[in-house]
């Protein structure tokens, strides 16, 4: 996260928005067993909320396709994500997802926009 000094006096620098990088990612699951896959998941959203770098993490189940559920997170920047996708939390929760799922997870890396990012 870059920061920008402000000196009194200074007023382009108070206009100045300081600059945010933000990682998100979406991992999407189709259930074979809708209840025991809403558990791992459950499980996993409540421990990365407690990771270093991670801002915000969602459980959002699909409204039109029933056992399809969403994890969407928000990490301070690419390192924390990836710092994450290697933890012991992450292969924990993939090797609880055995037998639970349809198909494979559908995952999917963006980078974080912002309005003053569109300006």
């Amino acid at each position: 996260m870059a920061a920008h000094a402000v000196t009194q006096g200074d007023d382009a620098s108070r206009d100045v928005e300081p600059e945010i990088e933000l990682a998100v990612v979406t991992m999407r699951f189709d259930a074979s067993d809708p209840a025991g896959l809403h558990a791992v998941l459950a499980r996993y959203v409540v421990l990365t909320r407690m990771v270093p770098g991670c801002r915000n993490i969602d459980l959002c189940a699909s409204v039109t396709a029933p056992g399809r559920l969403l994890i969407v997170q928000k990490w301070d920047d690419a390192d924390a994500q990836r710092a994450h996708f290697d933890s012991e939390l992450m292969v924990n929760m993939a090797e609880s997802c055995a037998g639970l799922l349809a198909s494979p997870p559908d995952i999917d890396l963006w980078d974080g926009l912002s309005a003053h990012d569109l300006a």
